[in-house]
C-alpha cells in the first residue's frame, strides 16, 4: 500500500479500508485550512497503482472488506472514468462491500454535473463528504471556498438525485461575530434546499500558518465564544426542516448534538439551552489547531 502526503478521513470512516486515489487538494486555497498547504501538489495516482493497492488489500484482508475510503482531500475531482474504474474494481474484489466514500467539494461536484455523478453512482460510489462550511456567500468569499451558495445547492441536489449519499460539514463560528446571524440563517436555508443525508457540525478553530489565524491575531476577525457558537447551533437546529441526520462528532465542538431532524428538534434545543446556562469557563479553552 502506497501513501503520500497528509491522509485524513472522516470520523465515520474509522473502520474503513483506506486506499489513496489522489494526492493533495486541487483547490487548496481555503483560508481556514492548513492540511495541504505545504504540499505535495494535487495529482491523481495512476489507475494501475490504485488497482495494485486494491489487489494487495484483497490478498491481505480477504474479500470481507465492507467499507472503503479513497483519500486524499478532494477525490471527487478525479477524472470520472478513472474513478469509475477503481470503484468497479473494488466491488469486484470485495463482494460484501457496503460503501465506497470520498471527500469532494461542491465546486468539483458541480463540475462533474448530473450525468457523471450518475455514472459514479452506477460504478459503486455510495457517499461523498463535502465541506459546505457556510451558506452565506459573504463568508464563502472570505474563506476563499471557491463556490457559492447557489452552486452548493445545485451540486448537492445533483449528488443526491444520482443516488449518492451526501454528508455536509458546517463550521460553526466561521463568520465570526460580524456574520454570525447571517451564517446561521443562510446555512440553514441551504441545508433545507439540499436536505442532505447527514449534517456534521464542526466549530471554527484557527489553525497554524493560515490566513484566518492571522486575521484573528490582528483583530480583523472576532471569534465567537462558546455561547455564541451554541447560539448559532440553536438557530440552525430551529430552522432545519429535515429529514437529515445531525451529528457533531468532532473534538472542536463544545457539546455533542446527535439526532434525526425534525423529530429530535425539541430535544436538541433543550440540550443547547442547558449548555447555555453554564458559564463559558466550563467549556474547553481557546486553542490554535495544528492538524
Amino acid at each position: 500500500m502506497q501513501y503520500e502526503g497528509p491522509i485524513y478521513r472522516p470520523p465515520s470512516e474509522a473502520n474503513s479500508l483506506l486506499v489513496q486515489a489522489t494526492i493533495g487538494c486541487p483547490h487548496n486555497r481555503c483560508t481556514f485550512c492548513m492540511v495541504y498547504k505545504s504540499g505535495p501538489p494535487y495529482r491523481e495516482r495512476p489507475v494501475a497503482d490504485i488497482i495494485a493497492d486494491l489487489d494487495h488489500a484483497r490478498r491481505r484482508h480477504g474479500g470481507g472488506v465492507r467499507r472503503l475510503f479513497f483519500p486524499a482531500g478532494n477525490t471527487i475531482a478525479m477524472e470520472t472514468d478513472a474513478l469509475c474504474r477503481i470503484c468497479a474494481h473494488a466491488h469486484h474484489l470485495f463482494p460484501h462491500l457496503e460503501r465506497i466514500t470520498v471527500y469532494g467539494s461542491s465546486q468539483y461536484l458541480h463540475k462533474k454535473g448530473p450525468d457523471d455523478l450518475k455514472r459514479l453512482a452506477d460504478a459503486g460510489l455510495n457517499r461523498v463528504h463535502v465541506g459546505l462550511e457556510s451558506g452565506d456567500d459573504v463568508i464563502l468569499r472570505l474563506i476563499k471556498k471557491g463556490t457559492t451558495a447557489g452552486q452548493q445547492i445545485e451540486a448537492g441536489r445533483w449528488t443526491m438525485d444520482a443516488g449518492i449519499q451526501l454528508s455536509l460539514y458546517v463550521i460553526l463560528g466561521i463568520g465570526g461575530e460580524a456574520r454570525s446571524l447571517a451564517h446561521a440563517t443562510r446555512t440553514a436555508d441551504v441545508l433545507n434546499r439540499i436536505a442532505p443525508d447527514f449534517i456534521r457540525l464542526r466549530t471554527f478553530v484557527p489553525k497554524i500558518n493560515t490566513p484566518m489565524l492571522r486575521m484573528v491575531q490582528s483583530g480583523a476577525f472576532t471569534m465567537l465564544g462558546p455561547h455564541g457558537v451554541l447560539g448559532e447551533a440553536a438557530t440552525i437546529v430551529r430552522l432545519l426542516d429535515g429529514p437529515s441526520r445531525l451529528t457533531s462528532d468532532h473534538y472542536t465542538n463544545y457539546i455533542n448534538l446527535e439526532g434525526t431532524l425534525p423529530g429530535c428538534r425539541n430535544r436538541l434545543l433543550a440540550q443547547i439551552d442547558r449548555a447555555l446556562r453554564r458559564p463559558e469557563t466550563d467549556f474547553r479553552p481557546f486553542f490554535i489547531g495544528d492538524q
